[in-house]
Parts: C-alpha cells; structure tokens; sequence
C-alpha cells in the first residue's frame, strides 16, 4: 500500500526505465458540471471556489478513506483507492457534503460533481495512473447527472452487501474506446433509497396485478350474463340487477384495496394497525393522522448521571489537547444509542426526515447531525421533556464512567469490550445490536465502537478556549460537529473516550448515529 500513498514524492528522482508497476485499485474520477459556463460568468470567483472545494472537501474525504489523490485537472479529480468500499463511500460523502453547501446558492451558480467510480487493472506512475480501468471510470462519469455518482458492475458486485445505500442499474452501456458493453449502476445514498427502489417495482406489480384481476371479473361478468336468460327471468322484477351487481362488485373490488395495503406496511409504526381497526370507515385518512399524533412516544431508557469534576481530553492526539478540568452538572442519558425501532417511530409520523433500514434493535446510522436533532425535537414535544444531544464533556465524562484510564476498563484494549475492526469477534460488516457488549460503570453501553455518535458541540481543531461548565461549545464555525465513540468500521483508537472527530453538519454517513441526554 506504501507506493501509492503519495504521487507526488520523489519527482526529482530520474526516471525508471524498468516496466511500469501495475496494480488492481477502485479509480474515483470526479468532473465539474457546466464548468465552461462557471467560469465564463465568474472566472475568479469560480476557480476560488473550485480550490477551496478541493482543499477543505475533496483531499481529506481521499485521506479519510485511505485513498490517494492522483491529480487534479482543473475541473476534477482523479483518485484511487485500495477498497472499492472506501472508494464508493468518499464517493457519497463528497456528494452529499456539495448538496449542503449547493443548498443556499441559485441553482446556476452550484458547483456540481459527476463522479464515476471502476475498478480495474492500472499503471502506476508518480504523477498519474493509465489503463482502461482509468479509461471506463471517465467515460461512467461522462455519462453520470450531475450531483450523482455513476459506478461500474465490476464495484457493484465488490460492495453491493456492504455500503448502505440503494443501487438502480442502468443496464449495459457501450462506451466510446471500449471494446465491451459497461454496465452501470446509479448509487441511491439514503438510507431509505432501497425502499424506494422496492416501492417502485411493487408498484409495478400491483398495477399488473390490478389489470389481471379487472380481466378475469370482467371474463366472470361476461360469462354470468351469457348464461341462459331464462333463469334470469325467473328472479322477481326488483332484484334483477342483483346478480349481475353481485360479482362485478366483488371481483373488481378486491383489486383497489390492495395498493394501498402493500404501500402502508413498511411506513407504519407497531400500533398503527390497531388503530387502523378501530377507525371509522367513512374517513380512514384523518382518524389515522389523528391517532398518529395520539400515539405516545417511546422513549429511550435514560441513565441519571450524578454532576462531578474530570479531567477532559488526552495528550494523545492534537484534537484532544490541552487536557483541561471540567465541571458537569447533573443530567440523564441514553443507555444505548437511538434504535431504528425508535428512530422508525419518529419517521412514522413524519418527524424525522427518513425511514431507516435494519433490525429494530441496531442503533440507526446514516443519520446527520440535522437528522439527530429533528429525533430530540420529536421527543421533546411528544413527551414535554427536554431532550436533546448531550455536550462533547458530558458524553466524555459519561463514557469515562469515572475512570481516566485509555478505555473505562483500563489501558490495554481487552477483546469482547466494544464493537470495532480489532475490538474482538462480534466486530463485524454491520453494527452489533445495541447492549451487545459490557457496560461501563455508570451502566451505559457502547461508549466506545458501534456506532459514532453526535454531540450538540460545534467543531473545533482543538480545545482551546472550550468551557469548562460542561455546556456545549455552540460559538464558531458550526459548519462542522463533533462526532464521539467510533464505529464497528474503525480501529481500537477510535474506542478510547477522549476521542473526537468533526463532520459535516447536514451530510449523512452510513456510520453514524447518535444517542440522546435529558436536562433534570
């Protein structure tokens, strides 16, 4: 992995005359939309926006990826990576931060990425990368909409049961210099794109369902009313139409109900089919959005954490430093991370933004800070408590559990202890479901691994000038905020409590979650 990390190193070396080494790797070839007509409205203007994109977005999502940064060519970027995953998930992370940052702007004015991604034999040299896996990842991007990221069959069949997200193929294409059709998939990044997805082929079906089911009671009619007269004539006057009404009505019925059935099922909370029952038929629609807001809302098991003194941060990384001495008065918080049953139940009644996938006892994830706080408002207003994400030092000093060792559990990490990449056996391609793992000693699980977790904090490269009462640090560029815990993705020093990390506030990551803190 050591040759690829930078390709700018060593260009004052002469060249090799050797064969040019080779190597498989996932190729992220990125273009700007419209970028002519950018730059022929505001040249300067557009070119300080095109770095400063560069800069603050797409070299660190490369390096947060363990991919690396080919070139830049004015109007893109070409970058490769060892995993295909890493290489999808920059991919969307990319993407969905440009979709915040787009969202003030007039649309003719946004900067808008096509993005391709291939994987395929390349050559490797300092400052470049050759070969038809280079070749397709250029033309997939050619053909991608702007704002989207376009990838081949060969990265659909490496990550297809590993990055949460949708896919919708777009069959084989041919493309130009190409000898063999491409085929291509357009990656649907939000958690509930599957669904989607699956809501429209079942809509497909149930149309075709509908037509059939209208043919044969139409066949039924027909054959009812070609039968002899004579017994039609023996009924009396009055009920005539009766059998001719009869089984019209009953098979062309059966068909209307379903749709919305099949629709319903996945959108609606546990208690929605009693509710469903009782209503009155007359008006099905406003009995159900009224029993909706009747339903009281679950909420998550708190743990009352007493106030106390800690010391806060660690020497070491440069984001945890200076350690300082905190204060943090009383307040409750989750005992585990937010569910998809109860992020589902939000989402249900058209709080929160998305539907999220999974089992109902795995903390949600793909969630945005935004996301986060959409859930605590819901919770808030459905139970008149005041709910909320905790602060950066209290999920510190609840995860430390009143140690101040490297893990709550000492300074050596123990396998079995937290869900990460080396944490132990129960690390795995998803997160484990909450409660997993041991609590610490204030009785909270998954302090550490499992799934990051946001905090009320805004973002900052350090914490100097952070208060020390415990309350969130809200003043600054918030642009940014602050992550804590790690995820079953990242290694053990992620797990350690005085870790932290900054990410976009209303960009959507499949590792993040988040869990909740109550005010007494």
């Amino acid at each position: 992995m050591g040759e690829i990390r930078n390709f700018r190193s060593g260009n004052d070396e002469p060249p090799s005359h050797g064969p040019m080494p080779r190597r498989l790797a996932a190729i992220i070839v990125g273009d700007i939309a419209s970028y002519s007509r950018l730059m022929q409205a505001d040249e300067e203007g557009t070119h300080v926006r095109v770095k400063r994109i560069e800069r603050d977005l797409i070299q660190p999502s490369i390096v947060e990826h363990n991919g690396s940064l080919v070139k830049t060519t004015g109007d893109g970027f070409i970058a490769i990576f060892d995993s295909p995953v890493e290489a999808v998930r920059c991919s969307i992370v990319i993407q969905q931060n440009l979709i915040g940052r787009n969202a003030s702007l007039p649309k003719d004015t946004r900067i808008e990425y096509r993005i391709g991604v291939n994987l395929g034999d390349v050559i490797v040299e300092p400052d470049d990368v050759y070969g038809d896996g280079v070749n397709i990842a250029t033309r997939i991007e050619g053909i991608a909409e702007p704002g989207q990221v376009f990838i081949s069959g060969a990265i659909y069949e490496q990550i297809k049961h590993k990055v949460v997200c949708g896919y919708e193929s777009l069959g084989d294409r041919k493309v130009k210099n190409i000898t063999d059709p491409v085929r291509v998939y357009k990656v649907l990044p939000d958690a509930d794109a599957v669904g989607r997805t699956r809501g429209r082929r079942e809509n497909t079906l149930i149309f075709l369902l509908g037509i059939t089911l209208s043919v044969i009671a139409a066949g039924v009619l027909w054959y009812l009313l070609a039968q002899t007269p004579g017994r039609v004539s023996e009924q009396a006057t009055g009920p005539t139409a009766s059998p001719t009404a009869s089984p019209t009505a009953s098979p062309a019925a059966s068909p209307s109900p379903q749709p919305p059935s099949r629709e319903a099922a996945p959108q609606t909370p546990q208690p929605s089919p009693s509710s469903a029952s009782s209503s009155p038929s007359p008006a099905p629609a406003p009995s159900q959005s009224a029993s909706h807001s009747a339903i009281p809302a679950r909420e998550p098991e708190m743990v009352a954490i007493r106030g106390g003194s800690f010391a806060m941060g660690s020497n070491d990384d440069l984001t945890e430093r200076p350690v300082h001495q905190v204060t943090v008065k009383p307040f409750s918080i989750g005992k585990y991370p937010v569910t998809v049953q109860e992020w589902n139940e939000c989402a249900a009644v058209k709080a929160c933004g998305f539907t999220a996938i999974g089992k109902d006892d795995a903390p949600v994830s793909n969630v945005s800070w935004t996301d986060a706080q959409q859930y605590a408002a819901y919770l808030a207003q459905a139970t008149k408590k005041t709910y909320r994400l905790p602060s950066e030092a209290e999920w510190e000093y609840a995860a430390r559990g009143g140690t101040q060792t490297k893990y709550w559990w000492g300074d050596k990490l123990q396998p079995g202890m937290a869900g990460c990449k080396d944490c132990g056996d129960l690390a795995a391609e998803q997160p484990a479901k909450v409660g997993s793992f041991r609590p610490n000693p204030f009785g909270l699980h998954d302090m550490g691994g499992g799934i990051d977790q946001w905090v009320e904090d805004c973002w900052h490269k350090t914490y100097q000038g952070a208060p020390g009462d415990g309350s969130a640090w809200s003043s600054g560029d918030c642009s940014a905020h602050v992550l804590r815990s790690g995820s079953w993705k990242n290694d053990s020093r992620y797990v350690r409590p005085s870790n932290r990390d900054g990410y976009d506030t209303n960009v959507r990551y499949p590792t993040h979650g988040f869990r909740v803190a109550l005010s007494p």
